[in-house]
């Protein structure tokens, strides 16, 4: 394979949506020696040292991103042919047959080459009318027809979900490549915004621990989004199964929680545009085969210029997870995002929702969680937030950690929650977490702590 082909490189340079596997840890020798000897391997991405994204062809959505830390390697064929062991040969001779594989494969790489400059001038030609006509920013993602979609989804058959603006169908693209299609439904303005949010912000991210969006339809009246298929769907049908042998595993659990922060603190901390995501809870966490989390539903989103550090906005997200500080006219900034998690950790920890059981008093979110959650905490009760739990009852040290980590992020005061870096930096290890302060301090809290 050595003698047949070699790799061009391009910094910063990826296709994102073309992988079929990630290898980590791996050196970039490995990675480039993997990519080398497997024949589906058309590009292999180095990414953070550690991060080898094998990439099949038809190569598409290609960018260069100056943040992305990394390297595509292409695999090229070279322009000889090897040289004969048999040193009874001074020159090297080609033969009927190989100078028919030569007009042969010169043929296919032309005609490739042609495909894919016929297919960058159509879907330019169709990110300008898109851009135009929905006033967009110009994305790189693919346009696809009503048609197609209604022909992927077999007449949107198989439906996989519904929210407040559409339902989501599963489907299937070029080479049998599963999708979710989220055909939006809702009034014409809502639609059109939601629309817009979709494809302007989660088009311009890339990271493992969001959601990807690979194309969208904008034809007449209807309005689709295109997204990567998650065959283990959502977190909430995982954290609130009533059969204990179901609950999802403690490390596990723990693991989805580090994603879910890694991936908040690459919107607010990493993205070109700092991005508010404004709905976090666990029906917009995804999972994949891997059980890797992956945020998604980025209709509320609010984007921040780099002079900005907060928008005003009206009151977004749903019932439990929003923030107070929507509540008390103060400007919104990525800490509502932060509550938001914090909410999130404490029902990841729990597996119990932060909605509570229904009851005739109609008891509140706190009521239901916070507030339970906080009176063990104080107690030295933490081992009830986890009864039955046998992985998570022998972590002491962890399930301490992330309980006081949650309630650091629920603080009233949003300038008291931490950052998602260092939320992140807390989840990890890196830094130590001190014990912090009662989270709603205009209520009633029981100040001594229970080590």
């Amino acid at each position: 394979m050595e003698d047949l082909y070699e790799f061009k490189e391009f910094v910063n340079t990826d296709w994102p949506t073309s992988d079929y596997a990630l290898l980590q840890p791996f050196s970039e020798d490995e990675c480039r020696n993997s990519c080398l000897h497997d024949c589906m391997c058309a590009v292999a991405v180095y990414r953070d040292g550690q991060s080898c994204w094998k990439k099949k062809l038809p190569l598409s959505n290609g960018r260069i991103v100056p943040t992305l830390n990394g390297k595509a390697m292409i695999k090229v064929p070279k322009l000889y042919f090897p040289p004969t062991d048999d040193s009874r040969f001074r020159e090297p001779t080609v033969k009927y047959e190989d100078q028919k594989t030569l007009v042969l494969v010169g043929s296919v790489l032309l005609g490739l080459i042609g495909a894919c400059v016929g297919f960058f001038l159509i879907h330019r030609k169709q990110l300008k009318k898109i851009s135009t006509k929905g006033k967009m920013v110009e994305t790189n993602l693919r346009y696809f027809t009503y048609q197609e979609l209604f022909q992927a989804t077999e007449g949107f058959k198989e439906e996989l979900g519904r929210g407040a603006f559409g339902i989501v169908y599963k489907g299937a693209i070029s080479n049998d490549v599963a999708v979710a299609v989220k055909k939006l439904t809702s009034m014409m303005q809502d639609k059109e915004k939601e629309f817009r949010t979709e494809v302007n912000v989660i088009g311009q991210t890339h990271h493992k621990n969001l959601v990807r969006l690979l194309g969208f339809c904008d034809e007449g009246q209807e309005r689709l989004l295109v997204y990567e298929f998650l065959s283990n769907g959502s977190l909430s049908s995982l954290l609130f199964e009533e059969d204990p042998k179901l609950k999802t595993p403690w490390n596990k659990r723990c693991q989805i929680a580090f994603g879910v922060a890694r991936g908040l603190m690459y919107l607010h901390d990493e993205c070109p545009v700092q991005i508010i995501h404004c709905d976090i809870k666990p029906q917009n966490i995804l999972l994949d085969n891997y059980c890797v989390a992956k945020i998604s539903d980025f209709g509320m989103a609010k984007l921040l210029m780099m002079n900005q550090s907060y928008t005003q906005t009206n009151i977004q997200g749903t019932r439990g997870y929003v923030a107070p500080n929507w509540f008390s006219n103060l400007p919104i900034t990525v800490k509502v995002d932060v509550y938001s998690f914090g909410v999130l950790l404490l029902e990841i920890i729990s597996c119990r929702s932060c909605l509570g059981s229904q009851t005739s008093e109609e008891e509140t979110e706190r009521e239901a969680l916070i507030d339970w959650a906080y009176d063990c905490f104080t107690e030295g009760r933490l081992d009830v937030l986890v009864e039955g739990d046998v992985e998570a009852l022998l972590d002491r040290e962890k399930r301490k950690n992330l309980v006081m980590v949650a309630f650091w992020c629920i603080q009233e005061d949003p300038s008291s929650r931490p950052t998602m870096r260092k939320v992140t930096q807390m989840l990890e290890g890196a830094v130590g977490v001190p014990v912090p302060p009662c989270p709603f301090p205009f209520n009633s809290c029981n100040s001594s702590i229970v080590p």
